[in-house]
């Protein structure tokens, strides 16, 4: 979930929030790659999650990072509920899931330097206090009364709402993780193109990435179950948006989305006020019954468009949200793959032309075979195995194709961050996969053995 966004001053004109999303436009000499993940962190000796409080808990790793490694701290009403390094950021998730929200960096190499660099912060500080972490889409055993919920004001509103639309919301925001990598674009029209093929290919990452085939102590029957939560939390802000593939799609036709979508909350002084199911149109008039007579900053439309979770999201970059988190080397492959398929243009074209003859019908159909089946997923007589199989090898060509790379140019290019994707393809197992074989056979059903087998 995101920190309070820092958008600008007062809205005087509506061309304002499409140009809000216009300013990210960048050339590709400077298109950067963001990468965020999130996991679950629990006590070594009980395997319960950690709670805020405590000498084991979310604030002690919180404290320990800040005085160990010099990360600044992110306070809410006095508490401490994130951190900042860097143009990185720690932050919490509704359950307790800690995020590094990466900078913006330029190569793969960089990216994955970062994310080795937190996981060794991360480990040194819950050695000392008898913690670990877990890289897996949804908690596997804990219950959602087993979850603390984080002291954060929009947290608070989101759960009192998300227990009122859809089936799987609080689910969402307790008992899920992911990974995701934010990309940049250079125009509108590259923003469409980038678009529409992630939202398209979304469920390809859905099944190569799957690591969620267990909820509440037993196999669930998904692949993803983290995906299976997305297809019914709360339709108004999530999905893979049909009119993104029409004519005419562009920033303004987005901006127009989003303003549909109910408000959840106003941040000011510090403080989240509550404007759950309020309209921004009405904001925009001054109208809002939560705050009568005011009207809203950039930085409030940067707030609400955080609040819409579709399967590729749009603000000043494009975010893809379709993964599960999982190992390390998952962690590095899904930028891998991303950043191969639509930062070089050849590889963009070749992506889109695998989706551009689907309607919306076949790719809701992709979404719904990806959490349930993965890899194994057929769609229209083809096979999702063989789909990801053409795409991976398409973001490696991308990857040949930027040639970057690694420090001293030791590492090769970048292509190597894909092999972990490259060894599914080649096997037609997910981490799902690997997982469910350990439960029914090494395992004997014993679920917890996952803790020391997977943890970082």
């Amino acid at each position: 979930m995101s920190i309070p966004q820092s958008g600008g001053g007062l809205i005087e004109h509506f061309s304002q929030l499409a140009e809000y999303m216009e300013s990210g436009c960048k050339p590709k000499s400077d298109w950067r790659i963001g990468t965020e993940h999130e996991k679950f962190g629990y006590c070594k000796d009980t395997l319960k999650p950690l709670p805020y409080d405590g000498p084991r808990s979310i604030r002690a790793m919180l404290e320990g990072l800040r005085d160990r490694y010099g990360w600044a701290p992110v306070l809410e009403q006095g508490r401490i509920i994130g951190l900042t390094k860097d143009g990185a950021n720690v932050s919490l998730e509704p359950g307790g899931q800690f995020e590094l929200s990466g900078a913006p960096l330029e190569t793969l190499h960089q990216t994955c330097d970062e994310v080795n660099e937190h996981l060794r912060e991360v480990q040194s500080v819950a050695d000392d206090i008898g913690a670990r972490f877990i890289g897996l889409g949804a908690a596997p055993v804990w219950s959602h009364d087993d979850m603390p919920l984080m002291p954060k004001g929009r947290y608070k509103l989101m759960n009192d709402y998300m227990a009122k639309v859809g089936t799987h919301g609080t689910q969402m925001m307790r008992r899920t993780c992911t990974v995701q990598v934010n990309l940049d674009f250079s125009s509108e029209a590259d923003m469409v193109q980038k678009m529409r093929v992630a939202l398209a290919l979304q469920p390809v990452a859905t099944a190569l990435f799957a690591n969620s085939p267990f909820f509440e102590g037993k196999p669930n029957g998904h692949k993803s179950w983290r995906a299976r939560i997305w297809r019914d939390l709360d339709a108004s802000r999530t999905g893979m948006l049909p009119f993104a593939f029409e004519a005419g799609f562009g920033f303004q036709r987005y901006v127009d989305w989003v303003l549909d979508v109910p408000m959840y909350f106003v941040y000011r002084d510090g403080r989240y006020i509550d404007a759950l199911g309020q309209s921004f149109r009405d904001f925009l008039k001054g109208e809002l019954p939560a705050l009568p007579g005011e009207k809203p900053t950039l930085s409030d439309w940067a707030d609400h468009m955080t609040t819409v979770f579709p399967e590729a999201r749009v603000k000043k970059y494009i975010e893809m949200r379709g993964a599960d988190g999982g190992p390390w080397r998952r962690l590095c492959a899904l930028p891998a793959f991303w950043v191969g398929l639509i930062y070089d243009q050849t590889a963009l074209d070749a992506a889109w032309d695998l989706a551009k003859g689907w309607d919306a019908e076949m790719r809701e159909d992709w979404r719904v075979a990806a959490s349930v089946n993965g890899l194994q997923a057929v769609v229209g007589g083809v096979r999702m195995l063989d789909l990801a199989r053409e795409l991976v090898a398409i973001a490696d060509a991308g990857l040949k194709a930027r040639a970057r790379p690694g420090a001293g140019g030791l590492l090769g290019d970048e292509t190597h961050f894909l092999d972990a994707l490259r060894d599914s393809v080649e096997t037609g197992k997910a981490p799902a996969d690997e997982l469910l074989a350990k439960y029914h056979g090494e395992w004997g059903g014993d679920l917890s053995r996952i803790y020391a087998e997977y943890s970082y």
